[in-house]
């Protein structure tokens, strides 16, 4: 079985048990969300333009059109969104993107809003193609501190830290990396189970077809508050109209064991009123793969290269074996800053 059939096969199987619905891909990676339950709660909703604010930016590197849909930086308001219930994300509008016709473009951009005067993210928007997705291994961003940050630990949750530094367009896709116009303080739980599934399907999508997708996040707070309640992706694939990647999906801001006061970032253990234990400033947990066991996690190596990478990343183009991410670690390889392996 080659590498993009197993891409599927993974893809398929991760979000079918992270909405525990059935999930059809069509095309290449498209990822069928509009049976989501609660997803007809979302639908149709209007744009309330609420929550945050602040003109897009446009990226130096990349010219790109200065779309005025995103002039409010909300397309659905908090109060059509449900409740969290167990699941990391809710289909929104069916699961249809709010682009239109005149959206779809083969040209590379990147636009990211200025922070608002509250130092909080906008909307973030690209066209996500081979042309803007990173070559270089991804740096260090622990200088970076988005509104609302903490550094915070609790037993109940894996790597123990509760916020990571979101990107709201991952650095797989665009290579944007400190950028602090592109990081929120999410929780792990949304960086890892809510965002990084679907950045994983629009990779996997350009890597292998040299396609372009539409892709867009909008941070949705309440209010003045510093913390987003979650984030709004949207994705389209653009030379198959939709037809390789079509989804529209609101990723929930929670973390669950622990509470969260979306006002300052202040948190506790849920039936608790103490505090967190601190840490010193960290990003380990940025960005970090699902939860699985080390010795079942598979990752891939190259014969001579130092890191371990997932399947499909742009840098086994020499050679790949696979192998548990146990054995990787045992050969004293570290991730891969690039496709951000299993860790």
């Amino acid at each position: 079985m080659n590498i993009w059939l197993k891409l599927r096969k993974t893809a398929a199987i991760t979000l079918c048990e992270l909405l525990a619905i059935a999930t059809i891909f069509t095309g290449c990676a498209s990822a069928d969300l509009s049976g989501t339950e609660g997803a007809g709660h979302a639908a149709g909703a209007v744009v309330a333009g609420e929550d945050s604010s602040g003109a897009l930016g446009s990226k130096d590197k990349v010219d790109g059109p200065q779309e005025d849909l995103v002039n409010n930086n909300s397309y659905v308001s908090l109060d059509a969104i449900p409740a969290y219930d167990g699941k990391a994300y809710v289909a929104v509008n069916n699961n249809e993107p709010f682009f239109t016709d005149s959206d779809m473009t083969t040209t590379a951009f990147e636009n990211y809003s200025d922070l608002d005067s509250l130092g909080r993210c906008g909307v973030a928007y690209a066209n996500i193609c081979k042309d803007i997705m990173p070559t270089e291994e991804r740096g260090k961003i622990g200088m970076i501190k988005p509104s609302g940050w903490h550094t915070v630990k609790y037993d109940v949750i894996k790597d123990r830290y509760l916020y990571n530094r979101c990107h709201l367009i991952g650095y797989q896709l665009a290579g944007e990396n400190a950028n602090p116009k592109n990081l929120i303080t999410g929780t792990r739980y949304l960086n890892v189970e809510g965002m990084l599934p679907f950045e994983n399907l629009v990779a996997d999508y350009v890597n292998n077809t040299g396609n372009h997708v539409l892709y867009r996040v909008t941070p949705m707070f309440s209010g003045s508050n510093l913390v987003a309640n979650g984030v709004l992706i949207e994705a389209k694939s653009v030379e198959d109209n939709g037809g390789g990647i079509l989804f529209n999906v609101y990723c929930y801001n929670v973390q669950p064991g622990v509470g969260i006061n979306y006002e300052n970032g202040d948190s506790w253990l849920d039936g608790t009123t103490g505090s967190a234990s601190s840490g010193s400033d960290s990003s380990a947990a940025e960005n970090s793969a699902a939860d699985s066991s080390n010795s079942e996690t598979m990752v891939h190596i190259t014969a001579t290269g130092k890191k371990y990478h997932r399947a499909g990343c742009r840098t086994l183009k020499k050679s790949d074996t696979e192998v548990t991410l146990d054995e990787a670690k045992s050969m004293g390889l570290s991730p891969c800053g690039i496709c951000n392996p299993p860790q």
